[in-house]
């Protein structure tokens, strides 16, 4: 494994910090309402009001039964260079509308508030709160568009990546999607969060060398089509990376040229080497018929150990189709469908304000009402277990309770659906697990965030704990997610007391 992956958190930052003279400052990466209301926090006396918000998201993407949560560690990195600069500072005095005074607050800007989040890799539910923010209304606000951007997109190419994965049934998978994606930061970060969902590695070369991020590749159809003739260039190829060569055979005609040549640049520059192990790789045609074609002839030419790649905008649906065909494929090569996740590309997380703190430091419960059932909120500072049945070690239920309650897993427990409530459930001999863990502090770090590769095994350590009805690709088992009845006669009291019929 690519020794970045262990190296401290620390040190894979400073690789980015080391291109460029100074780091790009994403402070103002934030929606302008974000500072209006800043600036009428400050002068309207809630500067200093502690304040609680919640990031969940609603629908899993695609219809699946779950999704995967990433982008904690680039939200780490983002908290910790909070800052404004001088010129940020006279851009917001220009349009105008914001007090000196708010601008004096902006220069010595810090975040010193509390942040709780579940770890990357670990699979989540809708209505769960991934991100949990406890800190003075204007920085909570201030962090808002940020948090939602990196935990919303991350989120989202791990979750695809994972059903991508899943489709491939233990064939190697990689991520080829840079020049598709929808920007730079897309494209590197894309491929850190397909990494977690479970991918092998990725074309992107500046994703390895700041993530650690595998990142591998061969040719193009431009390295066969330079040579007088597709023998020389796979013959060129074999000479100069004979123990990686991996080559093209769809530019001209996979089976009248392509395989042949291969065969015979295997024959002329490997086999006198006494390497053995080489690949092919198709980009077009009828992928399961050519697959099973070439599998054939290699395996008649004495190849078979060459592995056959396959890549051509593919999605877990032609993955399976194409494995369900008899497909004969080694590894498969995903890049649109899996970087911008096409199919649903937004994640859909939201940040909404669920408490806030008197003068005296009481925790005053707020909700959201929507006449859409599945927009109202769930109110005050909770916290999610995960209940794991101790004879499978599977998961069985997420419970979404209050910050003060504690769950005692030796002794029974009823749970029941929070929308439909006759579906009841009595936990027995189970383990309870806290999924949150504190991050930040007092604006202090205080999370060892993982390497990357931890990350990645702990991802796929969870999702083996699940059962194989949450993770089909259509109409999934329903998971569990209760409320406990503390938090729901909560939100039957506000709602009550707001005119609104209990849901």
């Amino acid at each position: 494994m690519n020794n970045t992956l262990c190296a401290p958190r620390k040190d894979r930052f400073e690789v980015l910090r080391m291109k460029t003279e100074e780091k790009l400052n994403m402070t103002m990466l934030c929606d302008f309402y974000e500072l209006t209301m800043g600036n009428g926090y400050f002068q309207t006396g809630y500067k200093d009001r502690i304040v609680y918000f919640d990031v969940f998201f609603r629908k899993v993407p695609d219809g699946g039964g779950y999704a995967i949560t990433a982008g904690l560690e680039q939200l780490i990195d983002y908290i910790e260079n909070l800052h404004f600069t001088d010129a940020d500072i006279a851009y917001l005095r220009g349009r105008g509308i914001f007090c000196e005074e708010f601008l004096a607050y902006l220069r010595d800007f810090r975040f010193t508030g509390d942040i709780y989040a579940i770890p990357e890799g670990t699979p989540v539910f809708p209505k769960e709160p991934l991100v949990v923010v406890r800190a003075p209304a204007i920085e909570a606000q201030l962090i808002e568009t940020f948090t939602l951007l990196t935990i919303n997109h991350q989120s989202l190419i791990a979750t695809k990546a994972n059903r991508i994965n899943r489709a491939a049934r233990g064939r190697t998978v990689l991520e080829f999607g840079s020049r598709r994606a929808q920007g730079a930061d897309a494209a590197i970060v894309g491929a850190r969060a397909a990494f977690i969902g479970g991918v092998a590695g990725t074309a992107c070369t500046l994703s390895d060398e700041m993530y650690g991020v595998p990142a591998g590749g061969t040719m193009a159809h431009a390295w066969v089509q330079m040579f007088p003739s597709e023998l020389e260039a796979f013959k060129a190829y074999c000479r100069l990376y004979p123990t990686n060569a991996t080559l093209l055979v769809d530019t001209y005609n996979t089976l009248h040229s392509g395989i042949p040549n291969a065969i015979r640049a295997f024959d002329e520059i490997l086999k006198p080497m006494g390497i053995t192990k080489c690949g092919i790789r198709l980009d077009s045609g009828d992928l399961a018929y050519l697959t099973q074609k070439a599998r054939k002839m290699l395996d008649d030419a004495g190849w078979t150990e060459c592995k056959i790649s396959v890549s051509n905008s593919l999605d877990e649906y032609l993955i399976q189709d194409m494995l369900l065909q008899g497909a004969q494929i080694d590894m498969f090569g995903v890049g649109e469908r899996l970087i911008t996740a096409k199919s649903e590309a937004v994640f859909g997380g939201v940040y909404k304000l669920t408490a806030i703190e008197d003068e005296q430091g009481n925790i005053i419960p707020k909700i959201k009402i929507s006449e859409n059932v599945g927009k109202i909120t769930n109110p005050g500072f909770k916290k999610v277990y995960r209940f794991f049945d101790r004879e499978s070690g599977m998961a069985e239920a997420d419970y979404i309770c209050m910050h003060d309650e504690t769950v005692d897993d030796s002794q029974p427990l009823e749970i029941c659906d929070p929308h439909d409530r006759w579906k009841k459930k009595t936990m027995r001999n189970f383990r309870a697990v806290e999924l949150q863990v504190p991050v930040f502090k007092n604006g202090e770090l205080v999370y060892d965030l993982p390497a990357l590769g931890d990350i990645k095994k702990r991802c796929a350590e969870q999702i083996d704990t699940l059962w194989p009805e949450v993770k089909r690709f259509d109409y999934p088992h329903q998971y569990y997610v209760d409320l406990s009845p503390k938090l729901m006669a909560l939100k039957d009291k506000m709602l009550l007391e707001r005119g609104h019929e209990i849901v």
